[in-house]
């Protein structure tokens, strides 16, 4: 590499560590008082992965370190930007041979993830958090380049509880979550409480892997669930239930499941923890735009993906579904595709972990999330590619349901002060 190419990339390295710096610290001046300046590059580096930060800020990729990789997956639509980008030539765009491997639970993920079998991974939103925090899990160090979806769940019931109408009537019932750290658990505990209900007390919350969702209504073991699609739309597919409500009328806009990868792989391979938050983040933008929906719908039914009827997956893409109450619906936002983690998104779920108690203790929420969800990074990758990105990393986020309307990334503690229904 020439000598002025050095230079430039040492520039560029220089004002990557000031943004981290003043993003996480506040002031450098600060900053050094506290740590002192022969300790500041390893102490940015214990809270943030300063190497693939600075890789990415390069204009151009090196070659990648590392070209056959693993990519663990949940068979759910969720995971769309991941699996299609398989069939569909994505990860090939950006010289990678990735190969997406599935998994039938979150904990089956989770532990391939942190054990190095997976290369990086399709995750619950939650997750990269929990587990960097060492919440349900060994602790280990974790970034979310990207999510996945927005919106795109559902509280599905059993046929027998047509009669239905509010949150208030599901005292007694048993319900089903994909796994404890998800916005399905946080979501389904946030509507119940908003009903007066306590979901630790008043209903059973049990952890149910998506794929056998649908069974374990038809079995009666479940009263309904919280769940991922394609499974909301499988159960009316198979008359075993209907969707009582979306999640977007919950959240509109709610984050589900992310992109992520350990820490230390996206710091010993930069190169190829671009090419592949690139290759990501191209087949996010693909998906959104939904005259590819049912193009991708085709790419992903077969069986080594979601192993679903292409119709199934169709009604579910496009919006265009019937709900098992004899009513055909046009909901083209029912699920969409956004690559952008806002940190101000990790703030709420964090609040949620400390309101049931999954935290035990106090949260420095900005500090998590800066940490976590890497939303500068997405930027300048988005730009890169030629898609619009938003310029804030936290906005304020609007609810259809509940007495607090607006969520204030700011004001976490305050926010949390205002549910009467809580743990912690």
């Amino acid at each position: 590499m020439d000598e002025s190419r050095k230079g430039v990339e040492a520039a560029i390295d220089g004002l990557v560590e000031r943004s981290v710096e003043r993003a996480v610290f506040g002031s450098r001046r600060d900053f050094l008082k506290i740590v002192g300046a022969g300790t500041a590059a390893a102490a940015l580096a214990e809270v943030f992965p300063m190497g693939p930060a600075k890789a990415l800020a390069q204009a151009k990729l090196g070659p990648p370190e590392k070209k056959d990789l693993k990519i663990g997956f949940i068979p759910i639509t969720c995971a769309t930007p991941i699996i299609m980008a398989e069939p569909m030539g994505f990860y090939k765009k950006y010289g990678l041979n990735a190969q997406v491997v599935k998994a039938s639970s979150w904990a089956m993920i989770r532990d391939l993830s942190i054990n190095k079998e997976s290369d990086a991974t399709h995750m619950l939103s939650p997750m990269p958090l929990s587990i960097t925090m060492g919440i349900g899990s060994q602790e280990v160090p974790y970034v979310m380049p990207a999510m996945e979806n927005i919106n795109g769940q559902a509280i599905t019931l059993a046929n027998k509880h047509k009669a239905v109408k509010s949150a208030a009537e599901f005292k007694g019932f048993k319900f089903g979550v994909p796994f404890d750290y998800s916005m399905h658990n946080f979501l389904l505990r946030y509507v119940v409480a908003e009903a007066g209900l306590d979901p630790d007390k008043d209903i059973q919350i049990r952890a149910v892997p998506p794929p056998e969702m649908v069974a374990n209504l038809r079995a009666g073991n479940l009263d309904g669930y919280l769940g991922p699609d394609p499974f909301n739309q499988r159960a009316v597919f198979e008359n075993e239930g209907f969707i009582f409500m979306l999640s977007k009328d919950i959240w509109p806009g709610h984050p589900c499941c992310a992109f992520a990868a350990r820490k230390d792989f996206a710091e010993s391979a930069p190169n190829t923890f671009g090419a592949l938050f690139r290759a990501i983040v191209d087949a996010t933008e693909f998906a959104h735009d939904k005259k590819n929906r049912k193009e991708i719908s085709a790419a992903i039914a077969p069986r080594n993906y979601l192993n679903q009827p292409v119709e199934v997956v169709e009604a579910v893409l496009t919006g265009q579904f019937d709900n098992g109450l004899g009513q055909k619906l046009n909901v083209p936002d029912r699920v969409d595709f956004d690559p952008f983690p806002y940190q101000s998104m990790a703030v709420w779920i964090l609040t949620q972990m400390k309101r049931w108690g999954y935290i035990k203790t106090d949260v420095d929420y900005q500090k998590i999330a800066t940490q976590v969800f890497l939303a500068d990074q997405c930027r300048d990758v988005m730009k890169s590619l030629g898609y619009k990105a938003p310029e804030k990393n936290a906005v304020p986020h609007a609810f259809l349901i509940g007495k607090q309307k607006t969520f204030d990334p700011a004001k976490p503690v305050e926010y949390l002060a205002g549910f009467a229904i809580k743990r912690g």
